[in-house]
């Protein structure tokens, strides 16, 4: 038997193997991006005190990207490693519309976007400051915060818990 294949028809088979392969899994990111808000705040409520660690990713010393990205692995979500790579990455968000788990983001060194934190309520971040370690802030500070936010993004489907 002489089989011959056109590089057309080669190409035609890849392509349909690959999609029957990848089926199965079409569809699936939004339930691994989903992440409860009352945990994913208490994870990063646990984290308070922690002292700052530039490059810092594990709790012997967190900087800001390493705390975020601490939180949401420990949750199964991955997230880029630094500020600005966060702030490339999910659903550009509304200051009036920020919902907790949101990441928010601000400009500390005059080169754009420089710190990261995750919004967790009530005008409330929680992040890792180079002078405090992990702590809460609030969003609107008049004397530092406030002039520096530029902007938040959610990077998962985060759920309310509703009858507690």
């Amino acid at each position: 038997m002489n089989l011959r294949f056109s590089s057309k028809k080669i190409i035609t088979i890849c392509l349909l193997s690959m999609l029957f392969v990848a089926a199965p899994f079409a569809g699936n990111t939004e339930a691994s991006n989903a992440v409860n808000s009352d945990e994913l705040v208490a994870t990063a409520k646990d984290l308070i005190g922690i002292k700052y660690r530039g490059g810092g990713t594990t709790k012997a010393g967190f900087d800001c990207s390493g705390f975020v990205s601490y939180v949401f692995d420990d949750l199964g979500i991955d997230l880029p490693r630094t500020a600005a790579g966060m702030h490339s990455s999910g659903d550009k968000v509304d200051k009036d519309d920020l919902i907790s788990g949101d990441l928010v983001f601000f400009n500390t060194t005059g080169k754009g976007v420089s710190h990261v934190g995750i919004y967790i309520g009530d005008g409330k971040f929680i992040h890792s400051s180079s002078s405090k370690g992990v702590k809460i802030d609030k969003l609107s500070d008049p004397y530092y915060w406030g002039k520096r936010y530029v902007g938040a993004k959610r990077v998962a489907e985060v759920t309310v818990a509703v009858n507690k």
